[in-house]
């Protein structure tokens, strides 16, 4: 094989942007053999090239990465945010398939929603711009709306703009409003910026609430809106690449 370059960028920021897997897939794919360029299999990462130009994955050529495209979907209660599922349950893309629109490419879910968590879940075509919001570094934020049981105060929910730890792990400063209402069973918005796992839920637990309903309203800019249950829409590209600049510039 001749001589790589050494300019360009990493072959798993490639693949990534390809829509292979995320950075870290497919570094641990490098590591399994499963990656090739021009018929030698890598057995390591630090390899910077121009483009993926010969380059394969399970001895299949690798195309050009598309542009960068982003799909909003409202994901109902009741579906696994996965490929599949070991227990049977339906996944998100059992949905999709019917509220996506042929020739669409591979997509990615951006971070995840439980099982029984409805609303607006991202899905994307490039690893980068996935990870890129997912990291709590990036500081996206997101917004629910979860209906709660259970006494809370306004002042108490004030007091989460300064963190909170619950059995060992700490969450950041986290936005909440009790929604006007009356009775015991009532709706709070919540916006925050890490997206640990069950962090809403676990969150309004430590406040002695039982959450009934949970919905993502809203990812960085883009919000769910009045799209239907189940349905998908695209973002335009315009709105995804000032979305990808603003990312770059640090928030």
């Amino acid at each position: 094989m001749p001589a790589l370059p050494e300019t360009g960028d990493r072959i798993a920021k490639l693949l990534a942007r390809a829509g292979v897997a995320s950075r870290r897939e497919v570094e641990r794919m490098i590591a399994d053999g499963r990656v090739a360029v021009d018929g030698k299999v890598l057995d390591t990462p630090a390899i910077k090239l121009e483009s993926l130009k010969g380059v394969t994955v399970d001895g299949n050529a690798v195309a050009a990465p598309e542009a960068p495209r982003l799909f909003a979907f409202h994901k109902p209660s009741g579906l696994i945010t996965a490929e599949r599922d070991p227990a049977g349950r339906p996944t998100i893309y059992t949905a999709l398939r019917n509220a996506l629109p042929k020739n669409t490419p591979r997509l990615m879910p951006v971070g995840r929603l439980d099982f029984t968590t409805e609303g607006l879940l991202l899905l994307t075509n490039d690893g980068e711009l996935k990870r890129a919001m997912e990291l709590p570094a990036s500081g996206v934020p997101r917004t629910y709306r979860a209906r709660a049981f259970g006494d809370v105060s306004q002042a108490q929910l004030d007091d989460l703009m300064e963190g909170v730890t619950i059995d060992g792990v700490r969450y950041g400063s986290i936005e909440a409003d009790l929604e006007r209402g009356s009775g015991r069973n009532r709706w709070i918005e919540m916006t925050l910026t890490e997206g640990k796992n069950r962090e809403v839920r676990r969150v309004l637990e430590h406040l002695g609430l039982k959450v009934n309903r949970l919905l993502r309203t809203a990812y960085g800019p883009f919000e769910l809106a009045d799209l239907p249950r189940g349905q998908a829409v695209e973002i335009r590209q315009s709105d995804v690449e000032r979305f990808r600049k603003s990312l770059k510039r640090g928030r």
